[in-house]
């Protein structure tokens, strides 16, 4: 028995695109709060719809159970979640319903409820948490379980009906002591589960951390419902002592760190570098960074060191002119800087491409091509520009906007505003970027076998046996793209 059943909405079966992909990380944010009201007394148990064929199961979980309270809080720190996909946003509706029938108070929290409460309180949910939620969950829980006596409107950061209207409290102030909250309980998830399809289908297993919360710059795409405009930190030696957590409890093999910014701060990630190598905590790792901020020979150096495989950058375009439109504060000479120096200290680099921004024109995606071909990434992420609220794309685009105000799964592609092109262009041009790239980089891999035979291994090899396939199969989709210009 549990006083509370915590879980989210995000499906990886419902997503084809990442089900395909087959790599799955734990609700990370879900866990933060699930610790925490552990830490608190209460009794929680955590429905993992990440692994589950549908959002179904829940039942189960609540006949077994008996809670007072079901808590569908989404992850902060998973950008699938942050996408606000319809589908997900069905799945936390039929959640809502589900619990009602036993007789729960439900309360929701995540990107798309901090931008529709409304719709998911019809929908079933009792309160909607907005903003940072791990505070306000534990106020909200302490009132429904009468362990205060602070009536509803006056918790911070949450939204409810009254009288048949929506009221909104006052906002809640941020943490800004991260260090504070206790680190997540992984036991709450099928950890066995995880490692075993991880390493079916790649061979090894990763874990995910998060060691900053926010971001403090300005694209103005980018929508940030939960923690604003602003950047908090943890500090290196917390972050430390949670990886030697990790290896002396899970063993992972390789780690994701999830910040939208990783070692923003001043000096963070050489201290970081330095505890890592003095604590013999190294665990292989990916993370996410910016151009203007890895064009530092010393980022570059100490990132290495403390076991940083691959660097991620959200390049977007190789058109100076949309970098700008979008308030990027980037250049591309930086995104070829940055390429060049990543990749002299051993790193890989990785590019999140972004096609379709408004003023767009099929120049500029030329541009994007030839930055793809020149840096030569290890790997590419590609989207279209997304209109979600809160971001100054949106308003600027929102009198385009129909019905559809939201991707159904992460493969839709579906501009939705009166953009460049149409949704069947952007997915032809998703393709054939694809195709490029890969037949780009097999004809690298070529070379370097040739004059550097030792750099040869299984994964290039494959790359390299499928260059024929995407060589062949690249006319087909340029056709494509081009007779959906129109």
């Amino acid at each position: 028995m549990a006083d509370i059943v915590l879980t989210h909405s995000y499906v990886l079966q419902l997503d084809p695109k990442e089900f395909k992909a087959r790599m799955p990380y734990a609700p990370l944010g879900t866990l933060y709060a699930a610790t925490l009201l552990q830490h608190h007394g209460y009794s929680v148990t955590l429905y993992d719809s990440m692994l589950a064929s549908s959002e179904s199961g829940l039942g189960t979980v609540l006949r077994e159970h008996q809670p007072r309270v079901v808590v569908i809080y989404d992850d902060d720190f998973n950008y699938l979640t942050k996408m606000c996909l319809s589908r997900m946003r069905d799945s936390a509706f039929a959640m809502s319903r589900r619990a009602k029938e036993f007789g729960c108070t439900v309360v929701v929290h995540g990107s798309d409820p901090a931008d529709h409460a409304s719709e998911y309180l019809r929908n079933g949910a009792d309160f909607v948490i907005r903003g940072e939620g791990e505070a306000t969950l534990l106020e909200l829980i302490n009132h429904l379980f009468q362990k205060n006596l602070i009536e509803r409107s006056q918790i911070h950061g949450i939204a409810y009906t009254d009288g048949g209207s929506v009221r909104a409290t006052h906002g809640r102030e941020l943490m800004t002591d991260l260090d504070a909250l206790p680190f997540p309980d992984r036991t709450l998830t099928d950890v066995a589960a995880y490692r075993s399809l991880w390493k079916n289908c790649h061979g090894y297993f990763s874990m995910n951390m998060v060691t900053t919360r926010g971001c403090p710059f300005h694209c103005n795409w980018c929508a940030k419902p939960i923690y604003g405009q602003v950047y908090h930190s943890r500090s290196p030696e917390n972050v430390v002592e949670e990886m030697l957590q990790l290896k002396r409890d899970f063993a992972p093999d390789h780690l994701w760190f999830c910040d939208d910014i990783f070692g923003l701060k001043p000096g963070w990630i050489g201290n970081f570098s330095d505890l890592v190598r003095r604590k013999h905590a190294q665990i292989p790792f990916k993370c996410l960074s910016r151009a203007d901020l890895v064009v530092h020979e010393d980022t570059a150096k100490s990132l290495a060191a403390a076991g940083c495989e691959i660097v991620w950058i959200g390049a977007e375009s190789g058109s100076q002119k949309i970098l700008d439109a979008m308030e990027k504060g980037t250049t591309v000479e930086q995104i070829y800087r940055a390429s060049s120096l990543l990749r002299a200290h051993g790193l890989n680099v990785g590019f999140f491409l972004q096609y379709g921004y408004p003023g767009e024109t099929k120049q500029d995606i030329e541009r994007t091509l030839a930055m793809v071909k020149d840096c030569r990434p290890d790997d590419i992420g590609i989207s279209v520009s997304y209109p979600l609220p809160g971001t100054t794309f949106y308003d600027n685009v929102r009198h385009e906007l129909g019905d559809k105000q939201n991707w159904v799964d992460s493969q839709d592609l579906d501009p939705m505003y009166g953009g460049p092109f149409s949704r069947d262009f952007y997915r032809a041009l998703h393709s054939v970027t694809h195709k490029k790239f890969r037949i780009w980089q097999g004809m690298e891999y070529m070379r370097e076998s040739f004059f550097h035979p030792s750099r040869i291994n299984a994964r290039r090899l494959r790359r390299i046996a499928a260059t024929g396939y995407h060589a062949l199969t690249l006319p087909r989709e340029l056709s494509r793209m081009r007779a959906s210009e129109g």
